[in-house]
């Protein structure tokens, strides 16, 4: 691992519970003692990639939410870097979906185990989350379709998770079994591994991984090494116009009481047609919108109708 893990309660379920993940780090201790760790990658300590997987982990629960129907807690496990195909061997041969995620044309990979993809394509349709008892060797249509939903949902994730340091495209490709058919991503490439772990309830986690090639992040190595810090967002110049005038267009009520005069129960009951009761104003009265007051004026007309001129505004003039 090229970070120490922190000691949380959530790093050390996860740990329990990927046996495959401490198979690849042995391999990738192996491959290390052999390359020399220092050179697999270019980027130092990988602070700044790891900041970006803690923010892409809220959007990997949004895209689990999505199909579980059900909150999640979701975490960015330290990163690993790794060969390809010590990764791959750490898989053994179980059925896994690896899913490219273009990086402004540079591969990126999303892998998912089989069991899980199948657990949610099973529950998408109102199964139960049961898995087949004996899996298959290949996903079926209906498991591609919904590796290509998942997969636009982790890829919309990393794009916001990479906005404060670069403005990244992810696009979708085609779902693959078998990894010697995707495109773009040898056996002998350098990947840094980003994992992160999903937990719904008490169930137990389950894990996705995201493979950055070495060569995809060297054109943003300098970003990488450095800390990182969020772009203020430019204004929307025509978004800030069209809300300035929707909010002048809103219709607010407005009212003045001339008086409140007060009478007894007595006389009150006592009252009938053409009896008179008195009132009193003062010279201001006050003017109000909704509950609030906006100002005090002067009872007069203005083209043949009752009015009031506007003497003084409550905080706006002295």
């Amino acid at each position: 691992m090229v970070n120490t893990p922190e000691t949380t309660e959530s790093a050390q379920e996860a740990g329990a519970a990927s046996p495959d993940r401490r198979d690849r780090a042995r391999a990738a201790a192996v491959g290390a003692a052999v390359l020399g760790a220092p050179k697999l990658h270019p980027f130092g300590d990988l602070h700044a990639l790891q900041h970006l997987s803690a923010r892409a982990a809220r959007g990997v629960r949004a895209a689990f939410e999505g199909l579980l129907r059900t909150e999640c807690r979701a975490w960015a496990e330290p990163l690993e870097v790794v060969r390809v195909g010590d990764y791959r061997a750490g898989r053994a041969e179980q059925l896994t979906a690896w899913i490219p995620l273009g990086m402004d044309g540079r591969a990126v990979l999303c892998v998912v185990d089989g069991p899980l993809l199948l657990t949610l394509l099973d529950l998408f349709f109102g199964g139960t989350g049961d898995a087949p008892a004996t899996m298959p060797r290949e996903f079926s249509p209906a498991a591609e379709a919904l590796a290509d939903r998942f997969g636009a949902g982790i890829a919309q994730a990393l794009e916001t998770a990479w906005e404060p340091l670069a403005r990244m495209s992810f696009t979708v490709g085609r779902c693959e079994s078998n990894a010697a058919h995707v495109a773009g991503v040898e056996v002998e490439d350098v990947v840094i591994v980003t994992r992160f772990g999903v937990v719904r309830g008490d169930a137990k986690p389950v894990f996705v991984d995201i493979l950055y090639p070495v060569a995809a992040l060297k054109p943003h190595a300098v970003e990488l090494t450095g800390p990182v810090v969020a772009r203020p967002a430019e204004p929307d110049q025509a978004w800030r116009t069209g809300l300035t005038r929707a909010a002048m267009a809103v219709r607010l009520p407005v009212r003045s009481v001339l008086a409140e005069p007060m009478v007894s129960l007595h006389r009150l009951m006592g009252l009938k047609a053409g009896d008179i009761i008195p009132i009193d104003f003062a010279d201001d009265v006050p003017v109000m919108v909704g509950t609030s007051l906006l100002g005090t004026g002067t009872v007069g007309t203005s083209n043949g109708k009752a009015a009031i001129r506007l003497s003084h505004l409550e905080g706006l003039l002295p």
